[in-house]
């Protein structure tokens, strides 16, 4: 798929060299624990995703191939949740990166992005059709297990652990907490534990915010709406450290206006 929306934002500051980005590796990837790579092609495949070049960044990778699965997936999920407004198009990008975590998950099956990013995809892919439709494609089952994998591969990885209490107050907010539990495990307790991880591994990242904000409100909607809406102004006023959190602080103010 080409020719993909543009990032609408000033992004010089989020251009970084070779040697800025590997300065900044660490904080950047924080919360998906991918490791710095020592290959120059993916590195840029990186600086790309970073400063907003989505569809550069899947251009590159897919250059590069399976190992470079990370940065096409999350570049592509990142675009197809914030920039791509036809229904249809963001689809079938959702789509397009399940099937290439499914192939790195058989290529590399120790690596957590793989899984991790499986279960990102398949989950805001299943957020865009019926609920019925992904009760019946049994999607619930596999983001938990591929979130799973993820926490037992890398257990301090804050977006598995955001993901995680997402999965459960969801699961609760769709099911009820009686079936929610009785069918898929989904529990109230471990919804706001793992979104406590994910808050406490990356206190700086305005999406550990939103999310947070997001699974209170599943959970307990207007009762603990001052809680959520502190946690909204907080993402908003974060100053974000890529082109990605700055999608995340812009949709954070979008939601406060």
């Amino acid at each position: 798929m080409k020719n993909w929306n543009g990032f609408s934002y000033d992004s010089d500051e989020f251009r970084f060299d070779s040697k800025t980005l590997k300065k900044r590796w660490p904080d950047l990837h924080r919360g998906d624990r991918e490791p710095l790579p020592d290959d120059a092609s993916l590195l840029a495949a990186w600086a790309a995703f970073h400063a907003g070049d989505f569809e550069l960044a899947v251009d590159l990778a897919e250059e590069i191939g399976i190992a470079a699965h990370a940065v096409a997936n999350k570049a592509t999920g990142i675009y197809a949740n914030y920039l791509q407004d036809d229904e249809k198009r963001q689809l079938k990008l959702f789509q397009g990166a399940i099937t290439r975590a499914e192939e790195a998950i058989q290529a590399l099956p120790d690596d957590p992005n793989a899984h991790y990013f499986h279960a990102f995809n398949l989950g805001r892919y299943s957020q865009s059709i019926s609920v019925v439709k992904a009760v019946k494609q049994g999607f619930a089952g596999k983001i938990r297990a591929s979130l799973e994998r993820t926490l037992e591969l890398e257990p301090d990885h804050a977006e598995a652990h955001t993901a995680m209490g997402l999965y459960h107050a969801e699961i609760i907010d769709k099911m009820g907490k009686l079936i929610g539990s009785m069918t898929y495990g989904a529990s109230e307790s471990e919804a706001i534990e793992h979104l406590e991880a994910a808050l406490s591994l990356t206190p700086d990242a305005p999406i550990a915010h939103i999310e947070y904000a997001n699974g209170l409100y599943l959970l307990y909607g207007d009762k603990r709406l001052d809680e959520v809406t502190e946690l909204y102004v907080k993402a908003s006023e974060m100053t974000p450290r890529d082109a990605m959190e700055h999608l995340d602080v812009e949709y954070a103010l979008s939601e406060l206006e």
